[in-house]
């Protein structure tokens, strides 16, 4: 058999894929890759059992296709035969077996044999090999592909523990051969995938030209548009199958040979099974399971192969379709000519030969496989929890397989979602930083325009009004004590006062002067600013002053001026038994001024609104509600920053509010010279 593309038995379809890790899971060879979240088969380990393709419900694996060189053998002129897996009765049971038969003809196909009759003469072969073991020789059946493909592979040593045997479709190739001559081509159909590895095998070259699944065949049947009922009902070609029909179920070659599997004696063990027959290889190996005989299949029986058509129907149902076909095929059985057809074609040769592909890999020292988990956050040993999500049975394992080349640390689902909890995490910081920064944007952009329209107005209104309050004054003068004219002109030049202390502070507001920063000591500044506003009788004043370097560079005015701004608030929600803290900190590029009341507080609905000019919750007449606006703008041209944290709730915890200003140490050479408002 040729190959006749460059991939390998089973590939992937790589849009197919998604990162479930089943085919990880499933594969005993683990022969495969796990690249940028696509697992892609390694041809050369893989040992085509076809687990990776049974299991994969996207259908993302899938097997080399045969069917366009089965195709090309019947177009030409030389004969091909067909040589049927004794599974068939599982997989097209709802064909009579001559109704199937004609089918294959139909199809075009010269002839049509079972392989039953190779399985019996394989059985006849295992058990005279036992009867003639004199050495004492423990055996490996080689009945399956897949794990003569894993010995070859992974256990090269046990080699020579193989038995020397053909399986049965290669029996039954060489039987049709003697029979029809070596120019015949011959095509095996049946359920596994690991027949196709066989096909290719170099130590069988020639034995058999094709390899077809029985989802292939179904596929040419539809291809061809055949009618079951109209074709032609013939029966298989002789030499026709025994017993040899219960290979496909696990332990049929025992009952096929009349070899009894003995719990006593353990002299012959059957496993079909995908995790115990790797375990059973090893113990075989390390000699703690000595038998005779271990008849091993690399699934749960050849009825289950990756080749069959996925009909929902359970291991026991075709394993019934089995037994009720050998059943009836024996009750029909001319018995003499088949154990004429045994004793001729017994003298065939049987034997075969096997070669060493060792792809055994050297693993690293312990300190390697720890640096390995350590990256995925796996430290100590209760850090292993071995849940098997990756594809492998142990964190050491997964481990391993990341060394090799194998496998990912993303394929750990604990540490992909550490991982992905830790990105949310810095995504939630990151989103409330933007948040903060748009919200000050905001609050700076509001502040811009108003300072703005504080700026025009203040300079229009300013110089009418110096003439108002100067002809009020000379009004004031003029009159008359105790006169109604001298106590109008009062008014007038007290409210003309006022209008021009809001102008004052609008220009304050939408200040335009530079901000000239010198080395000061804030503690001399906080007693400064202490000295400049009236100390009720009743309210308590605590500094505490930084004794580590409380020098920074500010404009020390126009600080100052922030904080009797923030004192005279703090003192204004004050009553009685009142206590005002002042703490200077200092740190290697910061100082940080806080201002902490007992007073009544701020209420929440007010806290996004007490930098905003004009807003104020004094009385009318008591403040102008430029004061903080004002003292905003000084603390942002300082290059710094000003919180509040308040609770004016007294079922929360005391009453009272912090201002906190922070102010960087050194100055920054191009903020002296830039408004806040742009």
């Amino acid at each position: 058999m040729t190959r006749t593309v460059k991939e390998g038995t089973i590939f992937t379809i790589p849009e197919r894929c998604r990162k479930c890790y089943t085919c990880v899971r499933t594969c005993p060879a683990k022969a495969i890759r796990v690249v940028d979240g696509q697992a892609k088969v390694i041809d050369d380990r893989c040992i085509g059992c076809g687990n990776c393709v049974r299991v994969c419900s996207r259908k993302a694996k899938q097997v080399l296709d045969s069917t366009a060189y089965c195709k090309m053998l019947l177009s030409r002129e030389e004969p091909v035969a067909a040589i049927v897996a004794p599974s068939a009765a599982a997989e097209f049971h709802e064909f009579d077996r001559k109704q199937f038969v004609g089918m294959l003809l139909k199809l075009g196909f010269d002839r049509v044999n079972e392989v039953a009759f190779g399985a019996d003469l394989v059985a006849k072969k295992y058990r005279e090999l036992l009867q003639h073991n004199a050495t004492g020789q423990s055996y490996i059946a080689t009945t399956c592909p897949a794990i003569i493909n894993f010995v070859e592979h992974y256990h090269p040593s046990l080699l020579p523990s193989l038995a020397p045997l053909v399986s049965p479709m290669v029996a039954t190739a060489r039987v049709v051969r003697e029979i029809c001559g070596p120019d015949i081509k011959i095509v095996f159909i049946g359920p596994c995938t690991a027949k196709k590895c066989e096909g290719f095998d170099a130590n069988l070259e020639g034995e058999v030209n094709c390899v077809l699944t029985f989802v292939e065949l179904r596929q040419m049947f539809a291809e061809s548009n055949i009618d079951p009922q109209s074709v032609e009902q013939v029966d298989f070609a002789p030499p026709w199958g025994g017993t040899g029909s219960l290979f496909p179920v696990g332990g049929g070659l025992l009952q096929a040979a009349n070899i009894t599997e003995d719990l006593i004696s353990d002299d012959v063990i059957a496993i079909n099974d995908r995790r115990h027959f790797v375990e059973a290889l090893k113990s075989f190996e390390d000699g703690t399971l000595k038998t005779r005989l271990l008849e091993i299949l690399a699934c749960e029986g050849c009825i289950m192969g990756a080749g069959m058509s996925n009909d929902a129907a359970s291991q026991f149902s075709r394993r019934h379709r089995i037994g009720r076909y050998t059943r009836k095929r024996l009750d029909k059985m001319d018995l003499p000519r088949w154990q004429e057809d045994i004793e001729r074609f017994s003298k065939l040769d049987f034997s075969r030969k096997y070669q060493a592909r060792d792809q055994r890999q050297e693993n690293p020292d312990n300190e390697v496989i720890k640096m390995i988990m350590a990256e995925m956050g796996k430290f100590y040993k209760e850090d292993e929890l071995n849940c098997g999500a990756c594809g492998y049975d142990t964190c050491r394992e997964h481990a391993l397989a990341i060394f090799h080349n194998l496998a990912e640390s993303e394929m750990c689902l604990p540490y992909t979602i550490g991982e992905l909890e830790k990105a949310v995490g810095e995504l939630e910081h990151s989103n409330k930083k933007l948040s903060n920064i748009q919200e000050a944007l905001m609050h700076a952009e509001r502040l811009a325009s108003m300072g703005q329209l504080a700026a025009g107005i203040a300079h229009e209104i300013n110089n009418p009004l110096g003439v108002i309050l100067m002809y009020a004054h000379l009004m004031q003068d003029a009159c008359q004590e105790g006169t109604r004219a001298k106590e109008d002109a009062s008014v007038i030049a007290s409210q003309a006062d006022r209008c021009k202390k809001i102008v004052a502070g609008l220009l304050n507001f939408a200040r335009e002067n530079k901000v000239l920063k010198v080395p000061t000591d804030m503690n001399t500044l906080v007693n400064d600013s202490l000295k400049l506003v009236q100390i009720p009788y009743d309210v308590k004043v605590a500094v505490v002053k930084c004794e580590n370097n409380p020098v920074a560079e500010v404009d020390g005015d126009q600080v100052i001026q922030v904080l009797t701004n923030i004192i005279s608030n703090a003192l204004a929600a004050m009553e009685s038994d009142g206590m005002l803290e002042i703490t200077v900190l200092g740190s290697e590029d910061k100082v940080k001024i806080a201002v902490k009341d007992n007073g009544k507080g701020i209420p929440k609905e007010n806290m996004n609104r007490v930098f905003e000019p004009f807003f104020t919750t004094k009385q009318l007449g008591k403040g102008t509600g430029l004061g903080l606006a004002v003292t905003y703008g000084i603390v942002k041209m300082h290059s710094g920053d000003i919180k509040v944290e308040s609770n004016a709730d007294p079922t929360q915890g005391p009453t009272g509010t912090t201002f906190t200003v922070t102010l960087p140490r050194h100055a920054n050479k191009d903020s002296s010279s830039n408004h806040f408002i742009s």
